[in-house]
């Protein structure tokens, strides 16, 4: 490559640190975020890989190589938390993930701006309550002899459900918690995405007689479709992250066998009984299928829409 390409090069990008040196320093918090409690304990994942003993530390505890993982896939309780990983996270997703998109639609057709904020508040408000609350609130409604559900059965001549210890119906109460929890604050990406779209295209719409249901679904869902398919990919990869305190608060005896999943099995297993090297296997494994599901995800996303994450 000759001086005369090199040099003009080299001077757009002096021009460029020169006019947004600002904004990376801006950046600088953000990486040694990232750095410090991101990165550097990555190297804590070769604790899986070894027969880790506090006393000796991470350098000198005695390798085992993949002895953590053939328990793991031997273990008797292995497919059952696989697949009780897999169904709840699946249940999640196809009724949670068009929550927050909902909200956003309707919230996004409300002519009046005071009540519109107001309906924000109202939503956004449960994404700040923590699983503690939360759980305390639905074993007070659900409960079978005080709760208010099953006060208005009785009342009826019904008999009482036993929502919480249930295991037919725990997964539902799983679910309906999570939406209530997150759907509102899942609603912000969708709103600022709804914001770019030029309101001349909904204007045109009305003016060729478009009803309120045909401008959704023919400006405005196309218009974030793109946001859409970066939040469902992203949804994809965390298939296997299912969350500990909400499944933790509210599974007991009867309901465990079909609500234990790998964050709560590696806190029983691994953490109670100080076995740190199995418990850190299973995180690695389920971070890993996460990012395999993640990159297959992105590829059909490439393939079918002609974008995603990268």
């Amino acid at each position: 490559m000759t001086p005369s390409v090199i040099k003009p090069r080299q001077q757009s990008w002096k021009k460029y640190w020169k006019a947004n040196w600002i904004l990376h320093v801006f950046l600088i918090p953000g990486m040694l975020y990232f750095i410090i409690f991101k990165y550097i304990p990555m190297y804590g994942i070769t604790i899986a890989f070894k027969d880790f003993n506090i006393v000796k530390g991470v350098m000198n505890s005695p390798w085992v190589g993949l002895k953590h993982f053939n328990y793991l896939w031997q273990s008797r309780d292995f497919w059952r938390v696989l697949r009780n990983s897999l169904e709840i996270s699946m249940l999640r997703m196809v009724c949670s993930f068009p929550a927050p998109l909902l909200l956003a639609l309707m919230l996004n057709e409300m002519r009046s701006i005071r009540y519109k904020r107001t309906m924000q508040t109202i939503l956004y408000l449960p994404h700040f309550i923590s699983w503690v609350i939360i759980v305390g609130i639905l074993n007070n409604l659900l409960s079978p002899s005080t709760g208010i559900f099953n006060f208005f059965r009785r009342e009826m001549g019904l008999n009482p459900i036993y929502f919480l210890t249930d295991s037919t119906k725990i997964r539902a109460v799983l679910v309906i918690a999570e939406i209530w929890k997150g759907a509102g604050w899942g609603t912000i990406v969708y709103m600022a995405a709804m914001t770019s779209i030029d309101p001349s295209l909904y204007e045109a719409a009305m003016i060729d007689g478009a009803s309120r249901l045909q401008r959704i679904r023919y400006i405005t869902l196309p218009c974030i479709s793109s946001t859409i398919v970066v939040l469902l990919i992203m949804r994809v990869g965390s298939l296997m992250s299912n969350g500990f305190e909400e499944i933790y608060l509210l599974q007991n005896a009867m309901t465990i066998e079909v609500v234990e999943v790998f964050e709560v099995y590696s806190y029983t297993v691994g953490l109670k009984e100080g076995r740190y090297s199995f418990s850190t296997a299973v995180g690695l494994f389920t971070s890993v299928i996460g990012c395999i599901l993640l990159f297959i995800t992105n590829y059909f996303s490439r393939k079918v829409r002609g974008y995603g994450l990268w």
